[in-house]
């Protein structure tokens, strides 16, 4: 069975169907469509079936544009929230989020939905092809869904694992030239992802042994990162007490050519990744009764930033007696994305209201009917958002403070004006970007500056 869907790949007679359309799953999607696969593009989310089918895009997917209106004219991609049978082979690409384990949910919830929703539709000779981050041990559960249905998994049914990596907004680094890790349940189920792949980003694929191997890499990667900027932001509240500019330290360490690669300021790691993946390794190290402290330890950093950031500035509007009111500027959890999920930005915000302050927000990505979503990804239920519309003169004239969180294309301009023309008596900048402006009256604090 499989080698007839390994024939059927190599002139793309296999269909694929994508569960998961957000930031990994839709640009994969339209791909692989525009390369003249048959792909049905699956979601949950009604809304954004609609939106899709009605060929509207997100400002963040506008970079897709070209290729989605090409393989809609060419009738290659399509979109549902259901799988359907059909009479050839069809490869189940899982795209869906991993949530970070809490009261009532598991981080593998969503895509065992998805597995046993492929499964309905399924037949002997398919492929599962999971890219969600998934946390170790869920590959083999998912293994043992497939067997129930009574597949023999290397025999008549594929199983593979190949988390996604991809930086959205990164200009160097894209779907097409990112290298991936893969594991997979046997030789033809490879031979047939990398038929897919090669559609993808050239095949550039490396296999690992087992997919506890795959598992534990994708991890290991974000806890990379996480560790990294816990230290990297950890120096800066170092450097603020000598008074030296970290971002200078850490320009002037990054001459080093070899053992040093830099990582810089910000108000913390968010997102869907950096702070969920090293969750999982540390749950798997429990398992065993050991301690993973390097992730423990950079955990209650990111934990701590946005803390130490707000009475920073609040110890400076008390020293310059101005009112504790400020503007968080920047909700996304990333410059130039609509995704608000674990982000920094609400972190803040909390944290400031917490002080007492008069607090809004401001972020052009912001959708306000999106907001009962946003707030339960970021852990603040029941609360809301004062969002101000744009940062006009009227607008922001009875704040005390603009704290930078992300430095979005579409309102730096408007930010450096502000700046130059003093408009608010302090700045903040999580990031450290600002160059000094010695005409402007304003204050200009950076996370890590002098």
């Amino acid at each position: 069975m499989l080698n007839n869907t390994l024939q059927e790949s190599q002139i793309k007679k296999t269909s694929i169907e994508v569960f998961g359309l957000g930031y990994v799953g839709l640009p994969l999607a339209v791909r692989l469509a525009v390369q003249g696969w048959n792909v049905s593009g699956i979601d949950v989310n009604r809304d954004r079936i609609s939106r899709l089918e009605k060929n509207d895009l997100f400002d963040s997917e506008l970079n897709l544009k070209t290729e989605f209106d090409e393989s809609r004219k060419q009738g290659f991609i399509s979109f549902t929230t259901e799988p359907k049978k059909i009479s050839g082979s069809k490869i189940g690409i899982i795209c869906v989020p991993t949530p970070i384990p809490g009261p009532g949910i598991k981080s593998d919830k969503y895509v065992k939905d998805a597995v046993e929703k492929f499964l309905d539709t399924s037949k002997a000779g398919d492929v599962i092809l999971v890219e969600s981050s998934v946390e170790v041990g869920t590959i083999d559960d998912l293994e043992n869904i497939v067997k129930s249905k009574g597949f023999v998994i290397g025999k008549d049914y594929g199983l593979s694992f190949c988390p996604e990596r991809i930086d959205p907004q990164n200009k160097e680094w894209k779907l097409e030239n990112i290298p991936r890790v893969i594991y997979c349940s046997d030789d033809v189920t490879f031979q047939i992802c990398q038929n897919v792949y090669y559609d993808v980003n050239q095949a550039n694929i490396t296999r690992v042994s087992s997919v506890k191997v795959a598992e534990v890499v994708k991890s290991f990667e974000n806890t990379y990162r996480l560790v990294n900027i816990s230290l990297v932001n950890e120096l800066a509240i170092l450097c603020d007490k000598l008074g030296i500019n970290a971002g200078e330290v850490i320009s002037a360490a990054a001459t080093k050519p070899f053992g040093f690669k830099p990582f810089y300021t910000g108000a913390g790691a968010g997102g869907h990744c950096i702070p969920k993946d090293p969750l999982f390794l540390l749950e798997s190290s429990k398992k065993f009764g050991i301690e993973f402290k390097a992730i423990e330890n950079a955990l209650e950093v990111n934990s701590f930033v946005p803390k130490y950031i707000v009475e920073t500035i609040e110890k400076t509007l008390s020293k310059n007696n101005l009112p504790l009111s400020v503007i968080v500027c920047g909700m996304a959890y990333k410059h130039d994305l609509e995704d608000m999920r674990d982000s920094s930005g609400f972190k803040l915000y909390d944290e400031f209201q917490k002080k007492g302050f008069q607090v809004s927000a401001y972020d052009p990505f912001y959708k306000k009917q999106l907001e009962k979503k946003y707030l339960i990804e970021n852990k603040m239920e029941g609360k809301s958002i004062n969002l101000l519309n744009d940062l006009s003169n009227d607008l922001i004239k009875n704040f005390s403070c603009l704290c930078i969180v992300q430095h979005h294309t579409k309102s730096k301009f408007r930010i450096h004006q502000i700046y130059q023309d003093s408009m608010v008596p302090l700045i903040y900048d999580c990031q450290n970007k600002l160059a000094i402006n010695p005409l402007s009256k304003t204050i200009l604090n950076s996370f890590g500056g002098k």
